[in-house]
């Protein structure tokens, strides 16, 4: 049984325990009306008994009067009480003069602690309910009267199963973390060349390549206890309780060690000092403090090694990255191909695959794909084939799961106007020709499609070969002369712009002002750095330190080298475009037609050459099946349920 349900048992016994004895110890007696004692004597001395309501019989008890008083016409009786006289000769003469029976009761004789119980009891029941509430609120980590008790979790080997083996492409972060297992397992062989274990391992890197799930496989390779918490479980609105749970948390590591306390997303608690906009961080600092302090203060902390992870390293106070604190700062970045190979290998274990999956393409396919996003990808293939009833999943269903992933699902149920439908079409067919032709300096097209996805009308997927680290001059050229593409098609074909080409409008301009501010790109400005922290304010000195530190003139020569450039790039397209008018006609008649082309349908058309002929697959939706079914019982209301065939 539960604990909570142990609780509730014993509660419920308690408040029916106590009903018990107070019915026990309660008299049993029917209820009574007091009235006047004037009354009283009104209605014992009437003379007319046969019509009005009297005092037919008396009970005395000390000074207490209990009386019946009938009423010939219903012939009712009422029980009243009065407090009168004690041992009056003339009432008790009145009572017997009137024909009233009388009789006399004497003194409850019950025993003391009969009405000690009844006054003490009540106090008792209140004060235990008082100790278990009390007790409640004492339980656990997280409960209220807890607040300076850590919320760490301590794992055991039983309940995390995941190793090393199931992590893959970060594989310079594993042995960083595997030599930390080896100190703890065997310390002697590296004590005796001087060594000393590092007391801190800071994690890295952007969001889901696989920093938490390092952390877990260290839990289940180290052997050793190992405490888990985040960051902002640290931190509550009391003053003073960060602090306390800071040093709750090294204490049990103390008592544990050697051990691993790993803080997931520590720049929560961890960020720079002083940062503030306003005087609500004095706890977060103080926790900090108090953090620095147990991880390198005064005392040590032998064999208590702290693992952290975050993805923001910029945000967090230089003292807290010193060496010391922590030795060791391991970035987990990107996987590259390889990497993402073998993450589709640990995903996939499960999955069963059909004859034609290659993971050496898949993960050629995926470029800067991190972990989750690979692990999404799996997900996304397995659910799609298990809507069509398949016992595996095929490439196919790789290659519709990410595009789904990579553009968004589907929208095949939004209305889009033919007129819209077609210059959607013209469009698209623009951004993938200026990109074929200018091939190899641009990334090759992967798909191209008029089907609405997510916020977009239509999509031109650009994909390249291999991972990119870098970017030439000609390659952001070129990418600026694909942007405006969508744009000159419109121009070209109808003689006007639509608002469609807004989002590319704005990504030509933010890269052309990172060629002309960032990237030094421009002869006219040169190789300096103008940029501008455009990123949000996460730090209070950011925000007072964000100003412009050039002038005028160079401002006014910016803009006008962020506009020579996004303007080369539009007229590049436009001389593109207007020689292969013919190129973009077809690719437009057959998104119309298609409304999907692949890479090789599009190499077809710009060579030349004639398209195959091809069976596309349509996964329906719920809302599909829906309006089948709808119309299935539609068709047999009006004409009637469908008969069987004759059997032959």
């Amino acid at each position: 049984m539960k604990q909570s349900h142990k609780t509730l048992l014993l509660w419920v016994l308690l408040i029916m325990m106590f009903l018990a004895i107070w019915q026990f110890l309660s008299p049993d007696r029917p209820p009574a009306t007091p009235v006047a004692f004037s009354d009283f004597l009104t209605q014992v001395q009437v003379q007319d008994r046969e019509h009005e309501p009297h005092v037919e019989s008396v009970t005395v008890k000390d000074r207490e009067y209990t009386f019946w008083v009938k009423d010939p016409k219903s012939g009712s009786k009422t029980k009243k009480v009065t407090i009168g006289p004690e041992n009056n000769e003339d009432l008790t003469k009145l009572l017997y003069d009137n024909k009233v029976a009388v009789s006399f009761e004497k003194e409850d004789a019950s025993p003391f602690w009969s009405g000690a119980l009844v006054t003490i009891l009540p106090m008792v029941f209140l004060l235990v309910m008082f100790y278990l509430f009390m007790r409640q609120l004492q339980a656990g980590g997280g409960k209220a009267m807890s607040f300076g008790k850590s919320r760490a979790r301590l794992l055991s080997e039983a309940q995390n199963k995941i190793t090393f083996a199931d992590v893959a492409g970060i594989d310079e972060a594993k042995d960083e973390l595997e030599e930390i297992i080896a100190f703890l397992k065997d310390p002697k062989k590296f004590q005796k060349l001087g060594g000393r274990i590092p007391k801190g391992v800071l994690m890295m890197g952007p969001p889901g390549t696989g920093k938490t799930l390092l952390a877990k496989a260290i839990a289940g390779e180290a052997g050793v206890p190992f405490f888990s918490i985040s960051g902002s479980d640290f931190v509550e609105m009391f003053v003073g309780v960060g602090a306390s749970r800071v040093r709750d948390l090294f204490e049990q590591g103390k008592k544990h060690a050697p051990c691993i306390i790993f803080i997931d997303e520590i720049d929560a608690v961890g960020r720079h000092r002083g940062a503030g906009l306003g005087g609500g961080h004095d706890e977060r600092e103080q926790t900090l403090n108090q953090l620095l302090v147990e991880m390198d203060g005064f005392e040590s902390n032998e064999g208590v090694i702290i693992v952290a992870a975050t993805n923001r390293p910029d945000v967090l106070d230089p003292a807290i990255l010193r060496p010391g604190r922590f030795d060791r700062r391991i970035v987990v970045n990107r996987p590259d191909v390889r990497g993402r190979e073998g993450i589709l290998r640990v995903h996939t274990k499960k999955v069963p695959l059909g004859t034609d999956v290659d993971l050496d393409i898949l993960a050629r396919g995926t470029p800067g794909f991190v972990g989750a996003d690979l692990e999404n990808l799996v997900n996304e293939a397995a659910l799609l084939a298990a809507r069509q009833d398949k016992d595996m999943v095929t490439m196919g269903d790789f290659e519709m799961a990410k595009d789904k992933v990579l553009m968004g699902a589907e929208r095949r149920s939004m209305v889009i106007s033919e007129d819209e439908k077609k210059t959607t079409a013209y469009h698209e067919a623009g951004h993938a020709l200026v990109a074929k032709l200018l091939e190899p300096h641009a990334d090759p097209v992967h798909k191209v499609t008029i089907i609405p996805r997510g916020p977009a009308l239509g999509i031109t997927q650009q994909l390249p070969k291999e991972d990119r680290l870098s970017m030439s001059r000609e390659f952001a050229k070129a990418r600026l002369a694909v942007l405006m593409g969508g744009r000159v098609a419109e121009e070209i074909v109808f003689g006007q712009y639509t608002t469609g080409a807004g989002n590319d409008i704005k990504q030509a301009s933010n890269l052309a002002r990172r060629m002309v501010t960032e990237f030094g790109m421009s002869e006219v400005i040169g190789p300096i750095s103008y940029a501008s922290d455009e990123e949000s304010v996460f730090l209070g000195r950011d925000f007072t330190s964000r100003r412009r530190d050039y002038s005028e003139t160079i401002a006014n020569q910016i803009d006008d080298e962020v506009r020579r450039f996004v303007m080369d790039a539009h007229n590049e397209a436009r001389r593109m475009l207007s020689e292969q008018r013919e190129t973009l006609e077809k690719l437009a008649i057959a998104l119309l037609e298609r409304e999907t082309l692949d890479a090789e349908e599009v190499d077809a058309i710009v060579a030349g050459r004639e398209l195959p002929k091809r069976d596309r697959v349509v996964i329906p939706t719920y809302a599909d099946r829906e309006r089948a079914a709808k119309e299935k019982r539609r068709a047999a209301s009006i004409f009637g349920a469908p008969k069987p065939a004759p059997s032959t």
